[in-house]
């Protein structure tokens, strides 16, 4: 396998306007199933080069087939949807929405993929089956936009699908790459505690909520630390912990809201029973109600193996023979996992940071940003491996 020279023609002549692509969507970040100006934004750009996308059927996200309509069908998927955090970049394209940014790196993953379909437009007619590109919504709401996809039949007749991840860890010109569980599964928990309230000075007559909540934030992790084997990679870390105004006043409820994620899908299954019957067995002695509303997110990301060499092998084509690296399993979510429940594929993490720089910002933090180098790089990976995919079969 060789790299495409479609990508390299492309990018010899709009690598600058890849970037510029990538910085309007870093300053007009949408939150999921909210993604209509990127919406707009996409099908007008992949219309512009004789493309035929459509909107999903929720009214956000895109789908663009490339292809004489034989053969099998391909797909390549980016994310389009930012986080409610705030840009604390200074820079000329941070983010013009309050509380809103790309802090994941989904404007890289959607430009990429729209640099692989404007690199492709040209010889769309000519590909020996069908690339199937989809700009999905909502992965950062759980269980995830891709339950929407699916469930619209995008991956009907699908004989693989291929994604990228920013990874800040790793320089640009890296891929990482490996087969097997590369993510975890990811639920959203909310314990509400409730009690008739009272007087600091009487706890003894009353629910002593706050001492409540108080136990259940310390004593849920860590009774799940014992009664799950360890090699399972559970991790419960609350978010926001909330109770009371005054300090004077025992609180009448509380909330704890965070996630749990666990690398075992064994362990996954049996998580929202075992929580259920521990945050009832932590408050029993205190007298508190509890209310557990335990969300399903998103199970493991699970490569293929086949898929995942043939992704090491078009990123070793495309960007040299070292630019394929090894990869842990990681605690991060992704809900890419459910797509791979579906058909064979792969999720491989693009190198975004530059190099020598021993301090990069986290996925998640208002201050990440990335080396656009990383952009081309990203489009001659997915060019090469849609491509492969093809010819595979």
């Amino acid at each position: 396998m060789t790299g495409s020279p479609h990508a390299e023609r492309w990018l010899a002549e709009h690598a600058d306007e890849l970037v510029t692509v990538r910085r309007w969507l870093h300053a007009h970040p949408e939150l999921g199933r909210q993604e209509h100006g990127t919406t707009a934004f996409l099908c007008e750009r992949l219309s512009d080069a004789g493309l035929k996308p459509q909107p999903l059927a929720g009214g956000t996200g895109v789908v663009c087939d490339l292809g004489n309509g034989g053969g099998p069908t391909v797909v390549l998927r980016a994310d389009i949807d930012a986080l409610p955090l705030p840009d604390e970049k200074d820079v000329p394209y941070r983010s013009t929405v309050p509380g809103v940014c790309h802090a994941c790196g989904h404007d890289v993953h959607t430009a990429v993929l729209l640099g692989t379909a404007l690199a492709l437009a040209p010889v769309a007619d000519q590909l020996d089956g069908t690339l199937r590109l989809i700009f999905q919504h909502a992965e950062e709401l759980m269980p995830g936009g891709a339950v929407d996809v699916l469930a619209e039949g995008l991956f009907d007749g699908v004989s693989s699908a291929f994604a990228l991840h920013c990874d800040p860890a790793l320089e640009v010109g890296r891929v990482g790459v490996k087969s097997g569980p590369i993510t975890a599964a990811a639920d959203d928990l909310l314990v509400r505690l409730t009690g008739p309230g009272g007087h600091t000075s009487r706890p003894h007559n009353t629910v002593d909520l706050v001492h409540a909540l108080a136990t259940v934030a310390t004593g849920l992790p860590a009774a799940l630390s014992r009664l799950v084997d360890p090699r399972a990679g559970l991790c419960l870390v609350w978010g926001r912990v909330s109770s009371g105004i005054a300090p004077n006043a025992i609180p009448r409820e509380g909330v704890l809201h965070g996630t749990l994620r666990v690398l075992d899908k064994d362990a996954w299954h049996g998580a929202p029973d075992m929580v259920h019957r521990l945050v009832d067995g932590l408050v029993a002695p205190y007298g508190a109600r509890a209310h557990v509303a335990y969300e399903r997110g998103v199970p493991p990301v699970v490569n293929d193996p086949s898929a995942a060499a043939l992704m090491a092998a078009a990123v070793r084509a495309s960007l040299g023979t070292g630019a394929a690296v090894p990869t842990a399993q990681s605690l991060g979510g992704e809900d890419f996992a459910w797509c791979l429940e579906r058909v064979p594929g792969a999720l491989a993490r693009l190198g975004v940071k530059s190099p020598g720089r021993s301090n990069p910002y986290d996925l998640h933090q208002g201050a990440f940003d990335v080396d656009e180098e990383a952009l081309p790089a990203g489009v001659r990976v997915m060019t090469a491996v849609g491509l492969a995919a093809l010819q595979a079969g």
